[in-house]
Formats: C-alpha cells, structure tokens, sequence
C-alpha cells in the first residue's frame, strides 16, 4: 500500500458562552475564521490534499467551503464527522448538568449517552466508518470536524486504539499525518 496524508483540522474558535455544551447545536464561527482557514489551506496544499472531508455543521462547513475556493479540492459533506449528540444538555451550562448524569457518563464513556442523546460507542462506531472509507480510497484528504470525532481520527490516523477521553485537537488547529 502507498502512503498518503490525511489533515485533521478542528474548525476555528465559536462565539458561545463559556462552559456551554454546544454539540450539534448551531453556533457561529468568532471573527477572524477566515484567516485560519487560509493558514489551513497552506497546510492542505503543501500535504497535497485533494479532498476535504466535512461536518455538516455550519462552524465546519463554512470553513470546508472557503477552503475548497482556494485549493480547488474536492468537498464532500459526511454526516459522520458530526459531533456527539448530546441531546437534552445541548444548549446548558455544564455546571447546570445534573452531577450525577456527568459521572455515569464519565464511568462509561461508550455505554452512556446524555437524555435524547448519543453514546460514546455510536460516535466510535461512525468515525471508525469514516476513517476506513478515507483509508480504502488512499487519497490525500483534510478531514474539518469537532472535538469529539478529531480524538478519535487523531488515534485511528496514529495507528493506535481511539479513546473517548483523550485530549483532542484545540479548535482553530490542525494536525498532519502519513497513512498507509
């Protein structure tokens, strides 16, 4: 098998309040964005990406598509690069999430899932789909997503076991990896 990179980049920094579960909820990019996703498609072309990979989320999205004018890359939008669903917390303070919620989920990251939201394991099982159709098509791409899906890719891309609780990309940062 040849090698090739893959561009995991978390999109730029949002305008939310501090401490806000925000997941797939909507929330705007801060000013500034633009710049980043200059500087990240410096990056996309020097590792010869030619496709970027999306999140359906606006806060991705609009990055993906200002990216995709500059570089002349392939854009594709994958519903599997969304962020957790974190249900009924989206939208609260963290510190108004009931305590006793917040450690079950800590005890179990893959088993529990926030009221009317999704597991840890259902995240791990669409981002483990997603990495393996990037991997078979063996073409240079930059991956745009979250938190939550970039700790992840970050451990499949690395060759080693993916954990939910690891730390995960800062937003408005980008990391390179050649895969085989």
């Amino acid at each position: 098998m040849q090698r090739f990179s893959v561009l995991l980049a978390r999109h730029a920094p949002v305008m939310v309040a501090e401490g806000m579960c925000y997941g797939r909820q909507e929330v705007p990019l801060r000013p500034g964005w633009e710049r980043l996703t200059a500087g990240l498609s410096v990056l996309a072309q020097g590792a010869s990406c030619q496709v970027v990979y999306s999140s359906p989320a606006a806060r991705c999205r609009d990055m993906a598509e200002k990216l995709v004018k500059t570089t002349c890359m392939e854009l594709r939008i994958d519903p599997r690069l969304a962020e957790l669903d974190f249900g009924e917390w989206e939208g609260q303070c963290w510190s108004e999430i009931s305590r006793i919620q917040l450690d079950a989920w800590a005890a179990d990251p893959a088993g529990f899932a926030p009221p009317g939201g999704e597991s840890g394991l259902s995240l791990m099982q669409r981002i483990t789909a997603v990495w393996q159709d990037i991997k078979e098509s063996g073409v240079s791409s930059c991956i745009l997503s979250h938190g939550g899906p970039l700790r992840l890719l970050t451990g499949l891309a690395a060759g080693e076991k993916p954990q939910l609780l690891s730390p995960s990309i800062p937003q408005g940062f980008a990391r390179l990896f050649s895969v085989i």
